[in-house]
């Protein structure tokens, strides 16, 4: 009897906490009404199964409960209960399955109208590629994909105006339906705004495609619900839902495939001559200095230069209230007037000599080498890198600055600006580093990696080969 009154009282408790719960699906914010639609019949179907079988169940637990002076009796068939329960089922299946059949033959059938965007995924990033002036996508394939080109883009004329938003930060115009065409570079993703109620599977060397109409104004988030590897959950990028006229200044700011192919390379000569008020805290040869906070630069790559100096310039980085350093070098980056001036300086520091750093923290590094597991997927096992990943180096950089960006990641000091996807991706894995010892235990693996060998460049004075 006691179970019987525990299976009741399950079944009542779920119904309950499926009325009561705080927890429902996001607000939606496209013409996928009907997805919801779906979504209820599923649950009531289901529900009502759930019910009556666990209410039968605890009936017959009752009803047939042992009785010393009673004996089973065995049926074997019985044709009536038969062609009740397959009745019953074939029911339920269908209430099940021709709704979603229905809503697929629509989702799949874009309109007419629709506009078209590409979303590219990768371990762990979001990019996006929009038709130029001609309205056309010109021809791409992953295997011309590399550092420098990204999307794969082929010397189709039809891809020159083609409009590459690298940035894991899409805007769309509301109330306009849109195509959205899926590639992958490397393994199964899935694309899903849960806003939206669309996703689909995106497989490498195939591309796949859903469509809807935005109908709500607002930020969206972009995850995969695809489990891609071990930095899935960090996964994510933004869709932001605007008026035309605002998507159309957007699009316009946004560069196309011809004029990232024009842009010449960082000038090391005049980067020299701007590095100038950098080196009272960073050196002559970016070798860094502790006593003023300041990070050794040589032998970060000129990518990564570049962006970070960007981010400072956007007030994306150096403008959160405890981040007393990050202020510190904010005016500095400012005073770079334009992209090309950035890329100048990243130029030139790219041609110091990387000396070595001395250990300053204490740490378990063999129990740091667990914890770095995680960062290797991201920054190389031997930490040297990976900018397919969009993750910097590691080895060779001092460990008081790699444990102080950890823990300013850890305290959302850094990385939480709307504009810092990378840093709100570092913000999530810092935060498996429990407390200050995994930090530096952590630190101090990192310490005993080899510092990847540089070629040095003659320009830089005082350089030596190695």
């Amino acid at each position: 009897m006691a179970i019987a009154i525990v299976v009741i009282l399950l079944a009542l408790g779920s119904v309950l906490f499926y009325f009561l719960s705080p927890w429902n699906l996001t607000p939606l914010a496209s013409n996928w009404g009907a997805i919801d639609n779906t979504i209820q019949i599923t649950l009531w179907v289901t529900g009502a199964v759930f019910v009556a079988v666990n209410l039968f169940l605890a009936f017959v637990i009752i009803r047939y409960r042992y009785r010393r002076n009673r004996r089973s009796h065995y049926e074997p068939e019985n044709k009536k209960l038969e062609a009740w329960l397959t009745g019953l089922t074939t029911i339920g299946i269908a209430g099940l399955l021709a709704p979603g059949l229905l809503v697929w033959a629509s989702f799949v059938k874009p309109p007419d109208d629709a506009h078209e965007v590409e979303v590219v995924g990768q371990q762990w990033h979001w990019s996006f590629r929009l038709p130029g002036e001609d309205g056309r996508f010109g021809a791409v394939h992953n295997r011309f994909m590399d550092d420098g080109n990204p999307f794969g883009m082929t010397d189709d004329p039809a891809g020159q105006d083609d409009i590459l938003v690298e940035s894991p930060r899409l805007l769309l115009p509301v109330d306009r339906p849109v195509k959205i065409l899926l590639r992958s570079k490397d393994v199964l993703h899935n694309f899903k705004v849960p806003n939206f109620r669309a996703k689909m599977d995106m497989v490498p060397g195939q591309v796949s495609y859903l469509w809807l109409t935005p109908t709500r104004l607002g930020e969206y988030q972009i995850v995969c619900a695809q489990l891609c590897g071990i930095a899935h959950f960090a996964m994510r990028g933004t869709v932001e839902v605007v008026e035309q006229e605002v998507f159309d200044e957007w699009l316009a700011a946004q560069p196309t495939h011809a004029e990232l192919a024009a842009r010449e390379p960082g000038d090391p000569e005049a980067g020299e001559a701007r590095f100038a008020s950098c080196t009272a805290c960073h050196g002559d040869a970016g070798q860094g200095n502790p006593d003023v906070n300041a990070p050794k630069l040589a032998g970060l790559e000129g990518w990564y230069l570049e962006r970070q100096l960007e981010l400072f310039r956007e007030g994306a980085r150096g403008t959160h209230e405890d981040d007393t350093f990050g202020q510190q070098m904010r005016p500095f980056a400012t005073s770079l007037p334009d992209r090309a001036a950035v890329a100048d300086v990243a130029a030139y520091i790219e041609t110091f000599p990387d000396a070595p750093v001395e250990a300053s923290l204490s740490g378990d590094a063999e129990r740091g080498a667990r914890y770095y597991r995680t960062c290797g997927s991201c920054h190389g096992t031997q930490g040297e890198g990976i900018r397919a990943t969009n993750a910097p180096r590691l080895a060779g950089m001092p460990d008081w600055y790699l444990a102080r960006q950890l823990h300013n990641f850890r305290e959302g000091v850094r990385g939480r600006h709307a504009d810092d996807p990378y840093g709100n991706q570092m913000v999530d894995m810092a935060r498996m580093l429990v407390d200050e010892q995994a930090v530096n235990d952590v630190v101090a693996y990192i310490m005993t990696l080899p510092r990847p060998g540089r070629e040095l460049a003659a320009t830089h004075p005082g350089g030596t080969e190695e």
